[in-house]
């Protein structure tokens, strides 16, 4: 029985034939996770041969929920998708799934995505990508998880973060570091102020140093759901940041003008775009 559970075993993500296609792969499987779903990755190229910038898309839902191919509800209706834009711009662009917090906790979201990062460096032959001009964009959740990645992986160039909380720890507006069942909570399986070394663990502001690389940090001034002031404050602990707050603009860029929104996007590739080489 052993032996035949090993020939029907799915083929190790590490070694896994990868589809012929020159545009968009999709439902790539890149980590196994014991007794839990198979992850996957969505990977973008543009036409050509040489070996592509690699661009890391981490998605928001408050790690407790979102899909790898979101990238928020003001691009959903975009045509082309704000991926295939990001791709016809020069980027391999791998948008990728993460354990959310009601299948395991922190730090197992952030694993994934570094994770993520060395399948595809692993694979980057075959991808025709080149893993040492990484750039990573994350929104929402999704750019606390990037902020942590740019700080923890020497290979980052450069990271593009929408709206991400950056400490897990402070009391905010909203927030109670005490109470149990908020995003934070459960993404650490306990309120903050309950596992303090968790929390700092998971909290990016902690984890700046002199080395970082370059964030464009880019946050609403009426954020109803995570207060500007993650922003502001992760800003002014890195030594390389740019920090722009829009105003009238709430959580994933409600209440903008699309022409806004659609600046907004543009700013970040043109911030990724002169990071990644």
């Amino acid at each position: 029985m052993s032996g035949l559970s090993h020939v029907l075993a799915s083929p190790h993500p590490d070694f896994a034939p990868i589809p012929e296609d020159p545009g968009v792969l999709r439902g790539i499987p890149y980590r196994d996770t014991p007794g839990g779903r198979p992850l996957e990755l969505d990977l973008w190229r543009p036409e050509g041969t040489d070996p592509l910038p690699l661009l890391v898309f981490v998605h928001g839902g408050g790690w407790r929920r979102g899909r790898r191919d979101d990238m928020g509800l003001r691009m959903r209706e975009w045509t082309p998708g704000p991926f295939a834009r990001l791709a016809a711009a020069g980027f391999a662009v791998a948008s990728v799934d993460y354990r959310l917090s009601g299948e395991a906790v922190f730090p197992a979201a952030l694993d994934d995505v570094r994770a993520a990062v060395r399948w595809l460096s692993l694979r980057a032959r075959e991808l025709r990508i080149d893993p040492d001009r990484l750039v990573v964009w994350g929104e929402s959740a999704g750019g606390h998880l990037a902020s942590l990645l740019a700080l923890t992986e020497p290979a980052v160039r450069g990271a593009v973060i929408w709206y991400g909380p950056s400490d897990l720890q402070t009391p905010r507006e909203g927030f109670d570091p005490a109470a149990p069942h908020t995003p934070e909570a459960l993404l650490l399986g306990a309120a903050p102020a309950a596992v303090p070394g968790l929390a700092r663990e998971a909290s990016p502001i902690d984890h700046v140093h002199e080395d970082a690389p370059p964030f464009l940090l880019m946050h609403g001034l009426r954020d109803s759901m995570v207060p500007y002031g993650h922003s502001e404050d992760l800003a002014a602990a890195l030594p390389r940041a740019e920090l722009r707050l829009v105003p009238d603009a709430d959580h994933v860029w409600y209440g903008l003008p699309d022409e806004q929104v659609a600046q907004i996007f543009l700013d970040s590739l043109d911030f990724a775009l002169s990071h990644a080489g």
